[in-house]
């Protein structure tokens, strides 16, 4: 009987003796481990109070929250475990000392079953909060707030003139991601070069586009738009104010023949002919802004193949067979969707529409624009500049104003400080000069890069660029005046002679009134007539 209960009692007098030896979490490198574990886990719970307690959503703390201090924590576990294995290692080398080579599990022992019920609950709390953490981590890096602010500095341009365009609420990962694992995988695998080079100090300045690894407009444009609806032609009003003292208004109304591409849908025809299900537009550029296109095919429904290439190409057949080709799409004109950066004439323009600057300051116009388009090294020095200048024009030039409505003139000087922070960004050398609007040829070439009349076939056929071909123009004024319309095409103030030779952005910069390529001296003395006499090709500059 007693060799019975002697016998019985050997387990537990083996496990009492297991538990006697120090555990190997009883060294400094696990004591650092468990100091940064329980840093983490109290920052953590803190983090999590303060987000939910909060009435404001600050992106910093959830890029510290679902990514810092996790990462942290796991890193303190590490920490831990490195210890414990050291320890034991050091253990096994000392003389005397019984190592057994796993751990010892007796759930028959209080003791045991209740460390070991403890350690299951903590490590399930774990992985739970690991899980939690990783999917907020996954919806923080998918958020505006981390593409546009993680990286403040690089992203600034493009997140401001993001919140100031009509796609502000569609997230910039449907578009610059989109949908499906492999996307993501890839997306944060580019990140991860990009953060290197936000950290390094090497990107580009201004950030280089188009973004020529973006999935195509049908995997992410055509997710909200319905590219064979029918459209029709849509009234587009453009309002000019002149550079005068009266900050003349010129308008023009335009329907635009916007049009469709698929007859089941409705006439096919108009400027989204180009997409027309069944037609296929090809084209080369030969420059990575995709602003030169020397070379174009199409091919229609029935499978009808022309090529047009501009007059002074000068490509080859076999330049033109090993030439990589772009297949047009959506995003070759709506290039600026979301990233829009208005030049000084457009965006004061804007202002003066809307009533933010006040039309009854004489030269208000000129002087926003001329304020707007000064070369300057930081947006600080801008901002100070602006009010200098403008406060300044109106204390010398119009005393009687600026002592009257001075409310006025600092709501002016306010407007246009808005105005350059909004689409002007210095220190990353980016606004409307460095990201070219490919929609109309007002500013730069657009749809003048192929629509110029200078491209021909081997036939004799030109891409026309007759200002019916996407617009008719229902009214226009100018310095107050209505114009008279023939054939609904616009009427230049000056004859410029063949249209076929028109090239807006030639002359009008957007940053400046006009300026001519010869100085003439006082612009109010010039009387363009006395030269261009019917065709501005007859000066040659």
């Amino acid at each position: 009987m007693n060799d019975e209960n002697e016998m019985t009692a050997e387990p537990s007098g083996a496990s009492s003796a297991s538990q006697k030896q120090p555990s190997l979490l009883r060294n400094y490198v696990s004591f650092l481990g468990l100091a940064i574990v329980a840093a983490s886990l109290t920052s953590f719970v803190l983090l999590i109070l303060i987000e939910y307690s909060s009435e404001t959503q600050n992106p910093y703390t959830d890029l510290v929250t679902y990514i810092f201090v996790p990462s942290v924590l796991v890193f303190g576990l590490l920490v831990l475990l490195v210890g414990a294995l050291l320890e034991r290692r050091r253990r096994r080398r000392t003389p005397g000392t019984a190592i057994t080579p796993y751990p010892i599990l007796d759930l028959n022992d209080r003791v045991g079953r209740r460390k070991f019920l403890t350690f299951v609950t903590l490590s399930f709390a774990f992985l739970f909060m690991s899980a939690f953490g990783s999917y907020r981590a996954f919806e923080y890096t998918e958020s505006v707030a981390f593409c546009g602010m993680a990286c403040h500095s690089v992203m600034k341009p493009e997140y401001v003139a993001y919140n100031a365009s009509p796609h502000a609420s569609v997230r910039c990962v449907e578009c610059h991601v989109g949908g499906g694992a492999e996307a993501y995988v890839r997306s944060k695998f580019t990140g991860v070069r990009q953060l290197y080079g936000v950290v390094t100090g090497h990107y580009s300045r201004p950030i280089n586009t188009p973004v020529h690894n973006m999935r195509s407009a049908t995997e992410t444009c055509q997710k909200c738009h319905w590219s064979e609806k029918y459209h029709g032609e849509k009234l587009k009003i453009f309002n000019h104010y002149a550079y005068d003292e009266q900050n003349t208004l010129n308008r023009t109304r335009l329907l635009i023949k916007v049009g469709g591409g698929n007859p089941n849908a409705g006439l096919v025809g108009g400027i989204h002919w180009h997409m027309n299900v069944a037609n296929e537009v090809k084209f080369i550029a030969s420059d990575e802004k995709r602003q030169v296109i020397p070379w174009v095919q199409m091919k229609d429904a029935n499978g009808r193949v022309v090529e047009y290439a501009a007059k002074n190409s000068g490509l080859t057949a076999s330049q033109i067979s090993d030439t990589p080709k772009r297949t047009m799409d959506c995003t070759d004109c709506h290039n600026r969707p979301a990233h829009v950066y208005l030049s000084p004439n457009d965006a004061v323009d804007r202002s003066l529409d809307a009533g933010k600057l006040a039309v009854e300051l004489p030269f208000i116009k000129a002087k926003a624009v001329e304020a707007l388009a000064k070369p300057y090294t930081s947006t600080d020095e801008a901002v100070a500049a602006i009010s200098d200048s403008i406060d300044d024009y109106y204390k010398t030039a119009h005393p009687q104003i600026y002592a009257g409505k001075p409310e006025m003139i600092s709501a002016a000087v306010a407007e246009v400080q808005r105005v350059y922070q909004t689409y002007f960004f210095p220190e990353m050398k980016t606004d409307w000069s460095s990201h070219a609007n490919n929609i109309g040829h007002f500013n730069a070439q657009g749809c003048f890069r192929c629509h110029d009349g200078q491209h021909v076939s081997r036939d004799g056929q030109v891409i026309r660029n007759e200002c019916n071909v996407c617009h008719v123009t229902t009214e226009q004024t100018f310095e107050g005046k209505p114009v008279a319309i023939k054939d609904g095409k616009f009427q230049h103030p000056i004859d410029l002679g063949d249209r076929n030779t028109w090239q807006c952005a030639a002359c009008h910069k957007g940053d400046r009134p006009f300026k001519h390529p010869l100085n003439l001296g006082d612009i109010s003395r010039f009387q363009c007539a006395d030269c261009h006499s019917g065709s501005y090709e007859k000066v040659k500059f």
